[in-house]
């Protein structure tokens, strides 16, 4: 059995992520200000409740940076496999924040549905939370480039929770320019309730791939594919495998496989052939242990221990290819 830690880009370790994590602290406070400047010059509910989003945002970002902080130590005797997997855990608690965020945002929409009041110095609100919007926008996108380049659920969830905000925004200030209009005040707590409705779905979301990674998936069908592609590259040469598994934590992924090669090979000839099937993988798939085991293609009892648990008289039993 060979095990090997592959590296981002199939060498060099990924890198603190952390400053994105501040970035996002950062963007988190300036929207605050402006929406709750915004909110406190027109006294629209609807621009609450995208300031009240905001304020998740930093607790959010908060939480993204202790995850991120805790999952880059490296692995010690307590925690052999790495510390990969407390970005779940932030982006559960951000999902949990959220539905949070979405009470409140439903409970004052309601209030305010039932007791209307006018809307004041609009213009120069919506102007002010059109900015925030802006500032939003930016660093989801860069969030969002960061998460796919660096594997991270933390950053992919934070961009994901940014971009909800600059959709709830743009759906607030149509409600309160639709307010401005047609002079009906209960457009503006409705649309702040639509606004609730969407942020609980964008936290069940984020609750879900939590959960989903916690429960050790399986890496995603395109990742799969390539890893299938690296051990079909072998299979010419008469090689075959299985007992392939693969699952995902955080930025990394593990895979194991058994390899069945001829019983006549030589110990360097199959130590040679795991350490490129090795490398290829993590070329392939960077950030990924991988764990062989080699067997003779001959000896039935290759065929036999595929399950999750070794057998010993050929219960799970596998047929030949």
């Amino acid at each position: 059995m060979t095990s090997n830690q592959g590296q981002q880009s199939g060498n060099e370790p990924r890198p603190s992520l952390t400053r994105f994590a501040w970035l996002s602290i950062a963007a988190a406070i300036v929207t605050i200000v402006l929406k709750a400047s915004a909110f406190a010059l027109t006294g629209s509910v609807g621009l609450l409740s995208d300031a009240l989003e905001s304020l998740v945002n930093l607790v959010a970002a908060i939480v993204a940076l202790i995850a991120l902080t805790v999952a880059a130590r490296e692995p010690d005797e307590e925690r052999a496999y790495g510390y990969t997997k407390a970005e779940y855990f932030s982006s559960g608690i951000e999902g949990g924040l959220i539905f949070l965020a979405a009470v409140t945002i439903l409970y004052t929409a309601v209030d305010r549905l039932l007791h209307p009041a006018p809307v004041e110095a609009l213009g120069l609100g919506i102007v002010i939370s059109f900015l925030a919007s802006l500032v939003n926008l930016a660093v989801a996108l860069r969030l969002r480039r960061a998460g796919r380049e660096y594997h991270s659920i933390t950053l992919e969830a934070d961009a994901r929770h940014l971009m909800t905000d600059v959709w709830t925004t743009a759906g607030v200030l149509a409600g309160v320019g639709a307010v401005a209009l047609t002079g009906w005040l209960r457009l503006d707590p409705l649309i702040a309730m639509a606004v609730g409705v969407n942020i609980i779905w964008a936290g069940v979301q984020l609750v879900r791939r939590s959960a989903a990674g916690l429960l050790d998936t399986a890496i995603p069908p395109a990742e799969r594919a390539k890893l299938d592609s690296v051990l079909v590259s072998h299979q010419d040469r008469g090689i075959q495998f299985h007992a392939i598994r693969t699952r995902q934590a955080g930025a990394r992924r593990f895979v194991s496989l058994h390899v069945l090669v001829p019983g006549r090979w030589t110990i360097q000839e199959g130590h040679d052939l795991l350490e490129q099937i090795d490398h290829e993988i993590r070329i392939a798939l960077p950030l990924t242990s991988v764990f062989t085991h080699i067997e003779p293609l001959e000896d039935p009892r290759s065929w036999e221990d595929v399950g999750l648990d070794r057998t010993r008289h050929g219960e799970g039993r596998a047929d030949r290819p």
